[in-house]
């Protein structure tokens, strides 16, 4: 998975991390002359004769004409302080760095990922849970950030400073240090392999109750309405309650197993110069000769134990999560589609409707079934029929949204597919029941998805105008840069199926299509902008949904649909002359 994680980073991000092991090399070589530092510094202060005289001191007594011994105390103290320095200064930019790159790289993640998921196809996102796309955005890339990136630069960054830390006490002396790290290596190894499975449990619990949190906050935030009517808070908090414990209580298992090992260690390391201090002791020179090793032990250990635990921390944590990065993986593997045509196809004569079937899959009935229809240019059409007929996924097809299971979708003669879907929907506006609107400017949901620099407020006007909505923007204090809340909740339901319509007109289409959008309006408004629509332009191909079938006066041609199969078509007089359950519901 790390292999299939490394793949997905950017070519740029890819010459950060081997620039950033260049950086962990030298914080490795600054660790060497930081305990390198301490031997003579300390055997400087026991026995200042014998280190004058040493002959690794030599060139550095003569380069500084130095004839005293105790006049070397000051440059091996200066020595020893700047190799101290450098280390932790290093440290700390090897740090900042580490956490810079992988923020850096959990950003690029987070935007492949969404860029991903908005170029799958409209199929793809019926059948999946949202929250689980938006869990996946924010909260699993977070834990791919936190608990798999840092994670790898602090293993990488870590084994290049025990190497050096390791070279440096083999120098010292080569049978403690295979000791300590005998010891430290097979303690660390048995506590890993104790929480293995313990960890793959606790990563899987983080993805699903994460996934279950997020879902029990979108639906209680999204239903607010209903849950205050009904009183139901209590079953959403506890809804909340258990995912969230449960995600809680895996993280802090993970934490706990990461972080106890440290206190073990250090109690060990202790123990271990401590026997070394009572042997050394006892040999002859005593602790005037055991000093200056017993100091570069204790300085070494008190390096090593740190970045001992930062290895073993880091894999705990990388198989913590290693369900999350599964997650993200997957999303991360998303086919994108992006249509290969960006021109529009053209459409001047009709849309044909040859044969047509459709189902979601194969374990799910057929919602549209051998229909066939054609829709000339500049015509208005009207669907009608019950719930489950099968009207608004038939507009789904007929706006390259969903691909035909069996027949095919003809625009002059030219099939709709994958390939040129993207030429099709260049002429489509589309005004769903329920009209989405963002928490911005009403120019800006009008003329939603263009940059607010290039909206033509003339033509949001004109569109607005049409729509009949214009009056009401234009007695609000702010007029068009009135903000509506989010989802339009500042807006009555009228006004925010208004503004869905004049963001239809706003593009520049020539097929609209209304799927219920006039339900939500009063009959006196309802009428007013199918009267809109009425005088809009042969130019305009207008196929409308609707449960009355008064609503579908101004239709050429209505078309009823039972059992995903047309029942009956006709024009308005027609209809109502040879159907008497249409009377009903007109």
């Amino acid at each position: 998975m790390l292999l299939r994680l490394w793949q997905y980073l950017s070519a740029r991000r890819r010459k950060q991390f081997f620039l950033l092991t260049l950086l962990m090399m030298s914080s490795s070589i600054a660790e060497i002359i930081s305990i390198g530092a301490v031997l003579p510094f300390i055997a400087m202060l026991t026995a200042p004769d014998k280190v004058f005289n040493h002959e690794l001191i030599q060139p550095l007594v003569q380069f500084l004409g130095i004839v005293q011994p105790d006049e070397l105390m000051l440059p091996l103290t200066v020595i020893f302080c700047s190799g101290t320095v450098l280390a932790g200064a290093m440290r700390i930019l090897l740090l900042y760095s580490n956490t810079r790159l992988s923020y850096a790289a959990g950003a690029d993640l987070s935007i492949d990922i969404y860029r991903r998921t908005l170029y799958q196809s409209y199929s793809v996102h019926v059948k999946r849970n949202s929250s689980e796309v938006i869990n996946a955005i924010i909260v699993k890339t977070g834990v791919l950030i936190r608990d798999t990136l840092m994670p790898i630069l602090t293993i990488v960054s870590s084994l290049m400073i025990l190497c050096a830390i390791s070279f440096s006490l083999l120098f010292i002396d080569p049978y403690i240090a295979l000791a300590a790290f005998g010891s430290f290596g097979v303690i660390y190894g048995c506590i890993v392999f104790i929480t293995r499975q313990r960890l793959k449990k606790n990563s899987i619990s983080v993805a699903k109750q994460s996934d279950l949190t997020m879902k029990s906050l979108q639906e209680g935030l999204g239903g607010v309405r209903d849950i205050l009517l009904d009183a139901s808070q209590e079953t959403f908090c506890k809804m909340f309650r258990h995912a969230d414990l449960a995600l809680r209580k895996a993280q802090g298992s993970n934490l706990i197993m990461a972080g106890s090992p440290r206190y073990a260690m250090e109690a060990v390391g202790m123990i271990l110069i401590s026997v070394l201090a009572y042997s050394m002791a006892k040999k002859p020179g005593g602790a005037v000769e055991a000093l200056p090793i017993l100091g570069a032990l204790a300085l070494s250990a008190q390096r090593l134990l740190p970045v001992l635990q930062q290895i073993y921390a880091s894999i705990t944590s990388i198989k913590g999560s290693q369900a999350s990065l599964q997650d993200t993986l997957a999303m991360l593997d998303q086919k994108m589609q992006p249509s290969t045509v960006t021109s529009p196809l053209d459409f001047k004569r009709k849309i044909h409707i040859n044969n047509m079937s459709f189902r979601y899959d194969d374990n799910t009935p057929w919602v549209v079934k051998n229909l066939s229809l054609q829709i000339p240019r500049g015509k208005k059409f009207g669907f009608i029929g019950t719930t489950g007929s099968g009207k608004s996924t038939l507009l789904d097809i007929v706006m390259g949204l969903l691909e035909p299971t069996e027949g095919e979708l003809l625009i002059d003669g030219v099939a709709v597919n994958n390939a040129n879907a993207r030429g099709w929907h260049a002429h489509i506006a589309h005004v769903p029941q329920t009209v989405f609107l963002a928490d911005s400017s009403i120019a800006e949901n009008i003329a939603f998805g263009c940059p607010k620099n290039k909206i033509d407020l003339d033509r949001v006007k004109e569109a607005a105008s049409q729509a009949q909505i214009s009056e009401v923007i234009e007695s609000l204090p702010e007029k068009y840069d009135t903000f509506v809340g989010e989802r339009g909740v500042r807006l009555s339901g009228g006004q925010r199926q208004r503004i869905g319509i004049a963001r239809a007109l706003y593009k520049d289409a020539d097929v609209l299509i209304f799927d219920e959008a006039t339900s939500a309006l009063d009959t006196e408004t309802e009428n007013a902008v199918m009267q809109t629509i009425d005088a809009l332009s042969n130019e305009f191909t207008i196929l409308i949904i609707a449960h009355r079938l008064s609503t579908l006066r101004c239709c050429n041609q209505i078309v009823e649909l039972k059992n995903g199969n047309i029942s009956a078509i006709g024009s308005y007089e027609g209809l109502i002359g040879q159907n008497n359950d249409l009377v009903a519901v007109t």
